[in-house]
């Protein structure tokens, strides 16, 4: 099992001023017990978060004791993504316990090796029940039968540690391929050269016609000399 050691928090200590000291703010609860202000280290937590994750046990060392739990929710930093606190539930050990936990896609598919197809993760995490000590850090997902458009892997194909039962629903497709559709440049329509010379053509011509108004005008003199 993994461990890390923790310390009393001080509740009116500043937590930037904790924080600037290389510790991390913390606080565990749950399994009967009261909700509970520590501070661990960050070099160790960090080390401890990278291997167990947030699906196995670990084990908190406190002035007043051991303390089983499960990394629970971590707070991070949105500028640094340095973890700024935890939280930490407590847990039964002689007690099942479900937890989600996360997918690491592993093989090669053929069909996306060909590239008539691109593999498509639909699921990420599935959620399981086991007693801490059987809870695995992740599940693999075996790729390789992706061999045709037709094919996809189901939870039921993922292959499970001794003690670990999956409850999500079996038949849930984890993943499967896509085919791969080419994106087609889009060809300008051809500009018809003819209309534009004919268009041009007529403007011309409308150009060229003299005005009916200096007609008429000259046709009114002439009916008035006569006159």
């Amino acid at each position: 099992m993994f461990a890390i050691k923790a310390k009393s928090r001080d509740e009116s200590l500043k937590l930037n001023t904790l924080r600037k000291g290389g510790e991390i703010p913390a606080v565990f609860y749950g399994a009967g017990k009261n909700a509970t202000s520590i501070s661990v280290g960050m070099v160790e937590f960090k080390k401890v978060w990278r291997d167990a994750g947030e699906s196995s046990a670990v084990k908190i060392t406190t002035p007043e004791g051991n303390i089983d739990a499960l990394i629970h929710e971590v707070q991070v930093d949105p500028v640094t993504e340095e973890p700024i606190h935890v939280d930490f539930l407590a847990i039964d050990m002689k007690k099942k316990i479900r937890v989600d936990v996360p997918l690491v896609f592993a093989g090669v598919s053929n069909a996306v090796k060909s590239g008539i197809g691109n593999l498509v993760k639909v699921l990420h995490e599935i959620k399981i029940e086991a007693l801490p000590n059987d809870l695995p850090h992740d599940l693999v997902v075996d790729i390789s039968k992706l061999e045709t458009l037709k094919d996809q892997v189901f939870v039921s194909d993922i292959k499970l540690p001794a003690g670990v039962v999956v409850i999500d629903n079996p038949t849930d497709v984890v993943a499967s391929v896509v085919e791969q559709v080419e994106e087609k440049e889009e060809v300008a329509a051809p500009v018809d050269l003819s209309a534009i010379e004919v268009e041009k053509k007529g403007k011309k011509e409308e150009e060229g016609e003299p005005s009916a108004e200096p007609v008429a005008a000259a046709a009114k003199e002439e009916k008035a000399e006569k006159k």
